[in-house]
């Protein structure tokens, strides 16, 4: 099951602990009274929770983005991503994690069985040498101008 987990500037996030591409994690739909049942408490939108792991993952891949042909729910949505490795893959968002389930765009294969992965850091380290190291690069840079900051 996903857990909410605390980012580097100690704010709770969903499915993405870190991306050292940008500081603030802050999307702000948390506060859209759209996104809230008449109780007050949030309602998940997978499609959301979609377009933010895409965000946070698309400059270590090829291409990425929330499918437009399979269904999204409240408990459901579908990624495409091409690897740098130029493999493509379906995703499925749900509540239990990110996993493949086809081997092309919009793809959507139910008797593909294939293991949960809590983040798509994980999910994609697991499938991809080149985002793995794009992904280490990019901390690299940036702990680089961290420390370049903390010098001046």
């Amino acid at each position: 099951m996903q857990t909410s987990v605390l980012d580097s500037l100690g704010t709770s996030r969903m499915e993405t602990d870190y991306n050292p591409m940008e500081l603030s994690s802050n999307t702000g739909f948390e506060e859209d009274s759209e996104y809230k049942d008449i109780e007050g408490t949030d309602v998940k939108d997978m499609r959301l929770e979609a377009e933010a792991v895409v965000n946070d993952v698309l400059f270590a891949v090829s291409n990425m983005f929330v499918s437009k042909n399979l269904p999204c729910a409240e408990d459901v949505a579908y990624i495409n991503v091409e690897t740098r490795e130029r493999n493509r893959y379906c995703l499925e968002l749900t509540e239990a994690g990110l996993r493949v389930v086809g081997y092309a765009f919009d793809q959507a294969d139910d008797g593909l069985q294939t293991a949960y992965h809590e983040t798509v850091y994980s999910l994609l380290d697991s499938l991809s040498p080149a985002y793995r190291e794009a992904f280490g690069n990019a901390l690299l840079q940036r702990l680089e101008a961290l420390k370049r900051d903390g010098q001046s």
